[in-house]
């Protein structure tokens, strides 16, 4: 059998606007897929003596996103009987309705506690509806999450960005940019809000060499050559470029400054700003590498810190996990699948490995 490194050494990148969005994902859609039976079958795990949480599991970790919001809406059609349009599908009302208050999610909360709710309720999430509710919970209350809000707003393609920016208007009433004014402060917050926009140029088909240039040289120029940093300046190349320019960019960079651009980040500026900078270099460098870390981290050492671990699996599951995992064993000599074995347990471990996808 090929392993996942070959399989994906295949699939080079010239080849990957032809492939389908699914080819690196771990969790895709069930072929033999009836809603109205998975929607029973999770009814009667739910109402089991003692909660069937493995039926929970094997069903809706198999189950690609589009799937499982049919499962939602099959299931309240069992238990609320709600109305359809002529046609049979669900009203718009329906369709769109907030994972937070369907019938589904409310009834696997009660069943459920602890990490395994944690991961099963993202799970009945759209992507968006996902992230927008990790990002409204890291701006919540006293102190900002400020690691989730780099993770997200770093690693999201424009029109991921654009889809948060909708949903997160539809289900807190208010725009993220506001919260994000509210609840940081200085050039980190103009990072944040720049990256939130979603503008960053994605026609990648032009080589532009004397524009790579140009930014590497004022990259250099914005930051080591001189006293203090032209934060401004950094931001507005590294939020406004494509990402295979930047990559580009920061290999030029090389030949200007005595650093690359990761340590000249940390030898520039400091705190959340330094932060930023480091994950968003990082994301653009190699997105997969970037999460492989980030699980890494997550796991190493004595306890896990568990939010992380639980929102990169369930959020890229369906995106990008095959290459994560490649990446992952590529740089820390065992599986990911190994590392999720040591470090979780009972339910909430089985659900996970569901989503890495089985053993490298």
């Amino acid at each position: 059998m090929s392993t996942v490194h070959e399989i994906l050494s295949k699939l080079s990148l010239e080849g990957d606007h032809s492939l389908p969005p699914s080819a690196y994902a771990t969790v895709k859609a069930y072929s033999n897929f009836d809603a109205d039976r998975d929607a029973a079958a999770l009814e009667t795990a739910i109402k089991t003596k003692g909660v069937d949480e493995v039926t929970i599991i094997n069903i809706l970790t198999n189950r690609s996103n589009e799937q499982r919001q049919d499962i939602a809406f099959a299931y309240q059609r069992r238990t609320k009987k709600v109305c359809q349009t002529p046609n049979g599908n669900p009203p718009i009302a329906a369709q769109s309705a907030h994972p937070q208050t369907n019938e589904l999610s409310a009834a696997l909360k009660s069943a459920l506690s602890g990490h395994l709710e944690a991961v099963i309720l993202g799970l009945l999430k759209t992507p968006a509806q996902y992230d927008a509710s990790e990002l409204k919970a890291a701006m919540k209350g006293l102190g900002t999450d400020e690691d989730t809000l780099i993770e997200i707003v770093c690693s999201r393609t424009n029109q991921e960005l654009y889809e948060i920016n909708r949903v997160y208007r539809e289900m807190y009433k208010t725009e993220l940019e506001k919260d994000i004014i509210s609840d940081t402060s200085g050039d980190f917050r103009k990072l944040m809000v720049a990256l939130a926009k979603g503008k960053r140029c994605e026609d990648t088909s032009v080589i532009d060499y004397e524009l790579i240039d140009q930014d590497a040289r004022e990259l250099y120029d914005a930051g080591v050559k001189r006293k203090g940093t032209d934060v401004p300046k950094w931001i507005n190349i590294m939020t406004e470029r494509s990402v295979p320019h930047l990559q580009k960019v920061f290999e030029r960079y090389k030949s200007y400054s005595p650093y690359d651009m990761l340590e000249s980040i940390k030898k520039e500026v400091k705190g959340d700003l330094e932060n930023a900078f480091l994950n968003l270099v990082q994301c653009i460098q190699n997105k997969q590498l970037y999460f492989a870390d980030r699980l890494y981290d997550s796991m190493k050492g004595k306890g896990t810190r568990d939010k992380v671990l639980i929102r990169i699996m369930v959020s890229r599951c369906e995106v990008d996990m095959l290459k994560i995992k490649s990446e992952f064993k590529r740089k820390y000599g065992k599986s990911l699948y190994y590392f999720i074995q040591q470090d979780t347990k009972g339910d909430y471990q089985r659900a996970l490995l569901n989503l890495c996808g089985g053993e490298d």
